[in-house]
């Protein structure tokens, strides 16, 4: 470990290396999609979602942990000073203590199949996981060339928003697939705020985030844009008739929309200050996909 490491409090770097606020991340889908499936059943199985909860954690820690452990491969995170592998200096750890996280999570999954006696859903998380995989694992490394949005985009929206819901009906909803297009992009946001404020360190290891291809004052200005498109598609969904009006809630999650959008107009340029802008955009996905789930379990009382 390197002087300049131990110069930071441990407990800050562990707590900023296992990163508690993230995991809200692998919690907002399961949430939605349980939440549209009680609208439209008037049914909530609270054991398979708690189930689901516990297994979609366990499986984004997983995620968290292996990139760290593929990152280090690749030297993009030799500035990073709160990389599990940095702080233990053990890289085959950290490996194996990310496989048993994805094999606890996925024996949470396979326990939802065996009770619905259906492998449908064991398919979906599957597919998840190969996708969380291919954004940083070898061979593929698809977060280098700029693809982990899209990849970030299909696993926490479409797929882990479909599952969630089918964990709870065995069936499938249009409903769903509409509102899993909002959970996605406020998932993908979350990812595209982390590119601000390491360019530097990703150009140096060839990575070619979406950040790096734009350029951060370009990017900020995308991000109005990305961020700003959540709300008025909400509202053209209502308005279609496909989201009760209880899910313009979500509106309530603006201020936070609008502070991460303004902060990184601001400082783009500034990685010190701009770092903590996924952590605003962790806020605002928070409360908007909190926001919009309650809309349907009121609507569905």
């Amino acid at each position: 470990m390197t002087r300049k490491q131990v110069s930071h409090p441990q407990i800050k770097l562990w707590m900023a290396a296992i990163k508690p606020p993230m995991y809200s991340v692998a919690i907002m889908p399961i949430w939605v999609g349980t939440a549209i499936a009680f609208a439209e059943t008037k049914i909530l199985n609270l054991v398979i979602f708690s189930t689901f909860v516990a297994a979609a954690i366990l499986i984004l820690a997983w995620e968290n942990i292996s990139n760290d452990v593929f990152d280090s491969e690749t030297g993009i995170d030799q500035n990073k000073h709160h990389s599990l592998v940095n702080i233990t200096g053990n890289k085959l750890l950290i490996f194996w203590l990310g496989n048993l996280c994805l094999v606890s999570g996925l024996l949470g999954i396979l326990a939802i199949a065996t009770w619905q006696k259906d492998l449908t859903i064991i398919g979906i998380i599957l597919l998840c996981c190969a996708l969380g995989y291919t954004y940083q694992g070898p061979p593929f490394r698809l977060g280098y060339q700029g693809l982990g949005e899209i990849l970030c985009f299909f696993a926490f929206g479409p797929l882990a928003v479909a599952a969630a819901y089918y964990s709870q009906t065995q069936t499938w909803s249009i409903t769903s697939l509409a509102a899993s297009v909002i959970v996605g992009i406020a998932t993908s946001l979350i990812l595209f705020c982390s590119h601000f404020h390491q360019v530097k360190d990703d150009i140096a290891a060839g990575k070619r985030s979406p950040v790096v291809r734009l350029g951060t004052a370009k990017a900020a200005q995308l991000l109005y844009w990305f961020t700003g498109s959540i709300y008025p598609l909400t509202l053209l969904f209502v308005l279609w008739g496909m989201f009760p009006v209880w899910t313009l809630l979500s509106w309530l999650s603006l201020p936070y929309a609008w502070k991460l959008c303004h902060h990184v107009q601001q400082n783009h340029h500034l990685p010190e200050k701009v770092s903590n802008c996924k952590f605003i955009a962790v806020n605002m996905h928070f409360w908007c996909c909190l926001l919009f789930g309650i809309g349907f379990m009121l609507a569905g009382r």
